[in-house]
């Protein structure tokens, strides 16, 4: 997909220059609206019109998004009439002669079929209809066809054919775009239910067990744990959105730890520093629980002494700084490695490869967990959380049921 992207801006960064050039060689002395010469300001409405043809086609091509951009890809043709169809029908006409909708339909098996453009002159019987021609250009994806751009006109026009397909290019480039959101979409899901499955079942039954425990000597014990573990379950496999807030995956923990200390009692101690004006700040749905597990985990195994961990959330300007640390019997530090690039099971880090690829999949590389450990000396784990991150937003409070 990079080196598309790259080949598209190769071959359309000359266009641009050689229309500026172009615009520099015929310049006017008037000045239209601060735009400058005719041709910038032409240039200029070019890259408007387009730019708002964009966002309905980066949700894919449907009868809806067609309708809203077929106006704006006429205007950028300057054609009569324009109709965006798919493998099957029209799916928005915008201009003149409507009634073409069935002729060109059954004129777009070649296109559709093999790929590539043609131009045929239209049958019409309507005397005051004026077009005569139709441009069709398909939309690729990948290789594959999923419809056609057409533009109708007045007369042939060599003009008009080449203008249509790099239009249909764009098109194209545009609906690849809405795959691959809807692809990462697909991924965070797929991710979200991995995770969920790595919840480990032993931790649900000993959960169970505890409670169990409680009903007969401490009822009301008993009942408050049996609370925490609804909340906690309810959290993690519920379908909410992709991101959630602070304060709500750090709820989600509290009723964790609440069952983990049911069941270690002293053996295990958590200190929580919280700073209160970055809880609203969004991220990535079950994102901490599994780095405290992993802490709960490590800082239990193998160890007959006390166990600590602490769980700092910081305000650092633009970003919210995670800090989980505990003091058990940490990882080589090769290992790790290996578990955050998938070349060993994870199973000695709950979570931990899952919660990386995520952060750095929705914030970017710079933002993957920053982990210290070595055999023996615990482990510092460190999440930087950007406050603003287009389209990560949180899908508001989890609904009561």
């Amino acid at each position: 997909m990079s080196g598309f992207l790259a080949g598209l801006c190769v071959a359309v960064l000359p266009l641009l220059a050689a229309g500026f050039w172009l615009g520099r060689r015929t310049a006017r002395p008037e000045n239209l609206g601060g735009l400058g010469t005719p041709v910038e300001h032409a240039t200029f409405e070019t890259l408007h019109t387009a730019s708002l043809a964009a966002p309905p086609l980066r949700a894919g091509l449907t009868g809806e998004t067609a309708r809203k951009s077929a106006r704006r890809l006429r205007t950028l043709l300057g054609t009569d009439a324009l109709c965006l169809t798919d493998q099957d029908t029209v799916l928005a006409w915008d201009g003149l002669g409507e009634h073409h909708r069935t002729e060109i339909m059954e004129r777009l098996g070649s296109p559709l079929e093999t790929g590539r453009g043609e131009a045929f002159r239209l049958k019409c019987d309507e005397p005051d209809c004026s077009l005569r021609w139709a441009v069709v250009a398909p939309l690729t994806v990948d290789d594959r066809v999923h419809g056609a751009l057409v533009a109708c006109a007045p007369r042939e026009s060599a003009v008009l054919v080449r203008a249509a397909g790099e239009v249909a290019r764009w098109v194209s480039v545009q609906l690849e775009l809405a795959d691959l959101d809807q692809s990462r979409t697909r991924l965070i899901e797929a991710e979200i239910k991995a995770l969920r499955a790595q919840i480990s079942p032993h931790f649900i039954f000993n959960s169970l067990a505890v409670i169990a425990s409680f009903v007969r000597t401490d009822p009301e014990r008993a009942r408050e744990l049996l609370l925490e573990f609804a909340d906690f379950t309810r959290y993690s496999f519920r379908r909410h959105g992709d991101f959630t807030t602070l304060a709500d995956e750090l709820h989600a923990i509290d009723h964790y730890l609440a069952l983990v200390r049911a069941r270690f009692g002293d053996r295990l101690s958590v200190t929580l520093q919280i700073a209160p004006e970055v809880l609203p700040v969004a991220l990535p749905f079950l994102c901490l629980q599994p780095l405290v597990e992993n802490a709960v985990k490590h800082g239990l195994e193998g160890k007959t002494d006390k166990s600590h961990i602490s769980i700092t959330v910081q305000d650092a300007g633009a970003e919210a700084l995670v800090v989980i640390e505990d003091n058990g019997t940490g990882m080589d530090p090769d290992r790790l490695r290996r578990i955050l690039a998938g070349e060993v099971s994870p199973s000695g880090g709950i979570g931990l490869s899952n919660v990386d690829d995520r952060l750095r999949q929705v914030y970017g590389d710079e933002y993957g967990l920053v982990i210290e450990t070595a055999v023996g000396a615990g482990m510092k784990i460190t999440a930087r959380l950007p406050k603003y991150q287009p389209g990560v937003h949180s899908a508001g409070p989890l609904p009561r049921e």
